[in-house]
């Protein structure tokens, strides 16, 4: 099922086999002014995402996705991750009920922009709604001039989301992206992890940080084979980028 939208309207899409959890989300996100499609599986989400990335028909965009995770065709992990694989950025929202630490930390590591479990209060999850939008918004109006970053042998292209060390192509996930992104913004300052959580993800994770130890580990991994360590812990406190050579002429 879906509406349709004027060209500023965000386009939701709900994916969940429960039909009373579908109207529920629905019907609350449309009484805040959200346009909204639903799907019941993985296989019509793929084909729905599939559409939107090809086409520049306002109807069938998607800003923003409310994904279940026990889907009975496809896994929302692996929904989840089969979409970053395929370089789809679309933000996701992951709602269910697998409310342990570590399915938090693998949801949002799959490339989850955050994570509600249910039973859920719908006002938090429009709220959760429009922060990350908000957010994601903001990183794509933001002007050029600001979208090229250098620290040491670091260099990133917000626009074209690209990243080098020393000249070597680094592939990133959306969140390893925006976590380097606000690191180098900031090289040489160390920031506290509730800093990081803040700008990164955009709510307060009650102090999971486990989530962001996790990401920092993701990063070293793909940064450190091309240089010696960028980024450095501060015990107790949080995390330092700071570069190391010149960036490549």
């Amino acid at each position: 099922m879906k509406d349709s939208q004027t060209p500023d309207t965000p386009r939701v899409l709900i994916v969940d086999d429960e039909p009373n959890i579908r109207d529920l989300v629905s019907v609350a996100l449309r009484f805040h002014g959200f346009t909204v499609e639903t799907a019941k599986n993985g296989k019509e989400t793929l084909r729905i995402l599939a559409e939107a990335r090809t086409t520049e028909d306002a109807d069938k965009r998607v800003d923003l996705v409310v994904l279940d995770v026990m889907l009975p065709d496809i896994d929302g992990f692996e929904l989840c991750r089969r979409l970053r694989a395929e370089g789809d950025g679309v933000p996701v929202i992951f709602l269910t009920a697998r409310d342990t630490p570590s399915d938090t930390v693998t949801g949002l590591t799959l490339g989850g922009d955050d994570y509600v479990t249910k039973p859920f209060s719908v006002e938090a999850l429009i709220a959760r709604v429009g922060a990350v939008l908000r957010r994601t918004r903001v990183e794509e109006d933001e002007p050029d001039e600001d979208r090229m970053l250098r620290a040491g042998d670091l260099e990133m292209d917000e626009e074209n989301w690209t990243v080098l060390r020393g000249g070597v192509p680094v592939d990133l996930s959306p969140t390893e992206f925006r976590l380097l992104a606000y690191l180098m913004r900031n090289a040489g300052r160390v920031l506290s992890r509730e800093l990081l959580l803040e700008h990164v993800w955009g709510w307060d994770y009650g102090g999971r940080s486990q989530v962001l130890e996790t990401y920092i580990s993701y990063l070293r991994r793909k940064l450190e084979p091309l240089g010696p360590p960028v980024i450095h812990t501060q015990r107790g406190i949080g995390y330092a980028l700071r570069p190391t050579g010149p960036a490549r002429e």
